[in-house]
């Protein structure tokens, strides 16, 4: 393909080249993208087993310290590091328990918040890339290919007939620009669908365990429980 742009006309040809490069940067996004939320995924589904699975916040923190990729994991540590925070920073009860006020549950709940768009921007990375090819390529083809049509018909102007010979290569090139065009645009478009639906669920994922996370520590607060 890139040899067939650097044949072609300036125009068509910088079409050409501009498609190709965007078609082999759509590739490496697409992998790069889907072992980042494929690792998230995996590691968050590793993280719920664990956390369910264990006594206290603290433990929980410790057992799922290797779970660098998962958005749930980030979540509960920012949150248990804000609440750990504003428990030290409220005195104690008259039985020497260290409690809690709204103000902090609400500062625990900002940091959730902040956790949680912290991690939707990084799942979100590059898709915008994607999002352009897919909708910009196939015009860029387009826009090569009526100049290469163009072209042809110049030729015919010039040469006072429209034999095959003559506008043949023009036109082969006006349309290999329009396919290049798709072919770029088809995979991005795919990927982009899948890799929003996945960060979707991600998300909501998030949301739960973040409304989850948050009773939690109600509860604790009312009942003072272990941490």
């Amino acid at each position: 393909m890139l040899s067939m742009a650097f044949s072609s006309g300036l125009v068509v040809g910088g079409v050409l080249l501009i498609l190709s490069l965007s078609s082999v940067g759509c590739w490496a996004v697409i992998i790069f993208k889907f072992s980042v939320i494929r690792t998230a995924t995996k590691q968050s589904r590793q993280f719920h087993e664990i956390f369910w699975n264990t006594a206290s916040f603290q433990d929980a923190k410790e057992e799922t310290a290797h779970l660098t990729h998962s958005p749930l994991s980030y979540i509960f540590k920012e949150g248990y590091r804000e609440w750990k925070k504003a428990r030290l920073s409220q005195p104690s009860t008259p039985h020497g328990d260290l409690t809690v006020s709204a103000g902090g549950i609400e500062a625990v709940e900002r940091s959730l918040k902040r956790a949680q768009e912290t991690e939707t921007a990084r799942l979100q990375s590059f898709l915008i890339f994607l999002a352009t090819v897919a909708s910009a390529a196939p015009f860029i083809g387009l826009f090569g290919t009526v100049w290469g049509i163009m072209e042809s018909f110049r030729d015919i102007g010039a040469t006072g007939t429209a034999n095959l010979a003559v506008v043949a290569p023009g036109i082969s090139e006006a349309l290999i620009a329009t396919a290049t065009g798709l072919a770029a645009a088809i995979p991005a478009v795919v990927a982009y669908n899948y890799f929003n639906n996945t960060i979707r669920v991600l998300h909501t994922e998030m949301d739960s365990f973040s409304s989850e996370f948050l009773n939690i520590v109600a509860h604790h607060e009312s009942g003072q429980g272990g941490s």
